[in-house]
């Protein structure tokens, strides 16, 4: 069994993925500290509940940028002992706890614009300033989403995305504010109460999307069927590899761990088939976004024929033909085994040349012919002449 791995983190290196990360999500800070103070602010003193709403969405949003500087430093360290595989799932847990965080959000406001649509008292008219904030912070979120997605897409970063397209979500309830602001400002007062109560809506949607897709991760759901297509047609394009079964694949954070079988010619040798694990994996690292492989060298497809663990090993059946063949049997490095297909093919090396070789042969085969009929574990037992 081979087993490779590279360490963790982009191409570019982990220390320039957690600089320019890092970046990032500070400038997310700043944006963020500013809205948050002008929408609720603003929308207490204007008596808009859609721009409270959005205020709190951009409240949650600072915890978050938070927790994405948290898990962005600690997800970056390389492996170590105790974390052979890296630390990435800091993020996948980040991504969770995000999840659940906007779920909450959006549970509270959502029960607080559905209480207050039942109170006539609490329906009003509310000041045209709101109106220009909201305005002014669908700008500033979908500026911000842009940046942030180019910035998650260069480093390949799934939590760094998932934060860009949680800012874009924050542009469309912001478009959603401003309509039910201006609305309520044109005469349709329970449009700002009825944009609050959608704005909750989203953002519970949106933690919930988040919170799944980061639960189905530390689960280890498989990558999606076009990704583990392409890794099979890489793994059966590489030279040596004669057919590939369980294929298993699973995500850390933005790269993929990936465990495969494949199938070799059976009689090639130890080193070749090293070769050829190798090489299959050397392949997948540098075509997909892999973490870390490990290829299963297999002569036949245990997965199909009897598997061949009930066999004695190669001590014991050296032992049984010592027994059988006497001083006939020669060094156990000149006899070469072969578990396939829940027995044994044994391969005989003696050397050719010298006369008495051939009586010893004839004698052999004879007594080879009756292993093989009367015996349960040999196959066959093939005689093969060397060079002395």
């Amino acid at each position: 069994m081979e087993r490779h791995s590279v360490k963790a983190g982009a191409p570019e290196g982990a220390g320039r993925h957690y600089h320019e990360a890092k970046k990032v999500t500070l400038v997310s800070v700043a944006v963020n500290i500013a809205l948050t103070l002008l929408q609720i602010v603003i929308g207490i003193i204007g008596k808009s509940s859609a721009l409270v709403a959005d205020g709190m969405h951009s409240l949650s949003d600072l915890l978050c940028d938070f927790l994405v500087l948290f898990a962005n430093r600690h997800g970056s360290k390389d492996a170590d002992e105790e974390h052979p595989y890296g630390h990435a799932r800091i993020e996948t847990a980040t991504t969770l706890v995000l999840g659940v965080i906007l779920m909450g959000t959006g549970a509270a406001l959502l029960w607080g614009a559905a209480q207050r649509l039942q109170d006539p008292s609490a329906i009003q008219k509310v000041h045209v300033m709101t109106l220009w904030i909201a305005v002014l912070t669908l700008a500033g979120k979908e500026g911000l989403f842009r940046y942030m997605l180019h910035v998650a897409r260069k480093l390949r970063s799934r939590m760094l995305e998932a934060n860009a397209w949680h800012a874009r979500s924050d542009a469309a309830s912001s478009l959603i504010v401003v309509a039910g602001i201006a609305g309520n400002l044109y005469g349709v007062t329970s449009l700002d109460l009825l944009a609050a109560a959608l704005v909750a809506a989203m953002i519970f949607r949106m933690g919930w999307k988040q919170a799944y897709q980061a639960l189905m991760e530390l689960i280890d759901t498989s990558l999606d069927e076009q990704e583990v297509a392409a890794i099979r047609s890489t793994l059966l394009a590489t030279p040596g590899v004669q057919g590939l079964h369980e294929l298993r694949t699973r995500r850390m954070g933005d790269r993929a761990l990936v465990d495969a079988h494949v199938l070799v010619d059976p009689r090639i040798s130890v080193s070749e088939g090293h070769y050829v694990a190798e090489t299959a994996r050397a392949r997948v690292l540098k075509a997909h976004a892999a973490l870390d492989v490990m290829v299963h060298i297999d002569p036949e497809d245990d997965s199909a024929v009897k598997r061949s663990v009930h066999l004695p090993p190669r001590e014991e059946l050296l032992r049984q033909l010592s027994q059988r063949l006497g001083d006939r049997m020669p060094p156990a490095k000149q006899v070469v085994l072969h578990y396939l297909g829940g027995k044994v093919d044994a391969e005989i090396l003696l050397p050719e040349s010298p006369v008495q070789q051939a009586e010893t042969a004839a004698a052999l085969n004879a007594e080879i012919a009756k292993i093989v009929a009367e015996d349960g574990i040999f196959r066959a037992i093939e005689l093969r002449k060397i060079a002395p």
